[in-house]
């Protein structure tokens, strides 16, 4: 298949979790014989923090300065793809959803539960529209759950399917230790208003009663006002040739899932699947469908509060070796992006099926 696509970010992972999830899938599409073309405006933001310039195994990166330079080109591959996909946040994604070809037209919202709680509140989201999701053939969902009878309520999407994060295992895998990442506990992620509570019980707290140990953050958008402590290191922006020894570098990682998705569930940060490819014992925070990705006590541990955070810290590195590995094992089994590809073409296949057939009885 030619899928063409018009996302957010490809390019930059830098304080967002849509390029690093694109590049897995990306490279898992094109290894099963599919061309890719990736359409991302190039913004300054992202520009000054890029770290892949081009898709893996002869796809194809679009960066353009603004729509009316690219419509052209866009409208092109458009015609020719069986496949067209829109995602939430990328900022042309309204025109982009305009161009029309005889592919499949899906939209894939990386952040449901931030869509639908901005609706709730009134808000508008610019890359749903006046028409919600009712115009697309398929609409997949990073969440799954009770968000997918949610996306066709609200939105009037006609058929929804879960598509949940995964992980690239050639570049998120068991890796030697770096002096500058070692740690008791480390975080990677965007600071956000909705984890802050979460991160202050499961990490500064801890960090507060444990002075004589070592913990870090890597990590965009925090500031001077953030709870600093002497023991307590930071790193800006840890790219993703680096994420697999900045988590192996620490005896136990924590794993915070931002609060709208936290409260819908059926939501695995893209980050669970990266430090649990790394065979890295994962400490998160507890939300309802966590068990249907990792099974909890063997694979992951629940932190409900700073004393349960305390008490993962203070296991035996034998019981965090075994629980790093249980939740390797899981992920290499379920949770690649190869994985999440071959879910993405039957997914694909049904919904060209259903909509050949919606055509033939409509024509009749």
């Amino acid at each position: 298949m030619k899928l063409v696509i018009f996302g957010l970010t490809v390019s930059s992972s830098w304080g967002n979790g849509h390029a690093t999830l694109w590049r897995g899938l990306c490279g898992a599409l094109a290894r099963r014989g599919h061309q890719v073309v990736f359409f991302e405006r190039d913004v300054p933001y992202y520009a000054s923090a890029r770290d892949l310039t081009e898709l893996p195994l002869g796809g194809k990166l679009v960066l353009y300065p603004d729509w009316a330079d690219v419509e052209g080109l866009a409208r092109e591959h458009v015609r020719s793809a069986d496949v067209t996909i829109v995602t939430s946040y990328c900022p042309d994604a309204l025109p982009a959803s305009s161009l029309s070809g005889a592919g499949l037209r899906v939209f894939y919202d990386l952040d449901t539960p931030v869509t639908l709680a901005r609706l709730a509140k009134g808000e508008s989201v610019d890359y749903a529209g006046p028409n919600g999701y009712r115009d697309y053939d398929l609409v997949l969902s990073y969440t799954g759950g009770p968000a997918l009878i949610d996306l066709q309520t609200v939105l009037g999407a006609k058929r929804t399917a879960a598509l949940y994060g995964s992980v690239d295992p050639d570049v998120h895998k068991p890796a030697p230790a770096q002096e500058r990442y070692k740690a008791t506990l480390s975080y990677m992620g965007t600071w956000s208003a909705d984890r802050d509570e979460a991160l202050q019980m499961r990490f500064i707290e801890p960090a507060r009663r444990l002075p004589n140990h070592r913990f870090i953050i890597g990590g965009s958008k925090y500031d001077s006002d953030f709870p600093w402590l002497p023991n307590i290191y930071f790193v800006s922006h840890v790219a993703p040739p680096d994420h697999s020894a900045f988590y192996c570098s620490a005896d136990l990682t924590l794993n915070v899932t931002r609060g709208p998705m936290a409260q819908m569930g059926y939501c695995p940060s893209g980050r669970l699947f990266e430090a649990a490819a790394c065979g890295v014992p994962i400490l998160s925070d507890n939300w309802p469908g966590l068990d249907a990705f990792y099974e909890p006590g063997k694979e992951v541990l629940i932190a409900e509060s700073t004393e349960d955070a305390m008490d993962a810290i203070t296991l035996s590195s034998a019981e965090l070796a075994r629980i790093g590995r249980a939740a390797r094992e899981r992920t290499m089994a379920c949770h690649t992006a190869g994985v999440r590809a071959l879910e993405l073409e039957h997914l694909l296949e049904n919904a060209a099926s259903r909509s050949a057939a919606t055509e033939a009885v409509c024509g009749a």
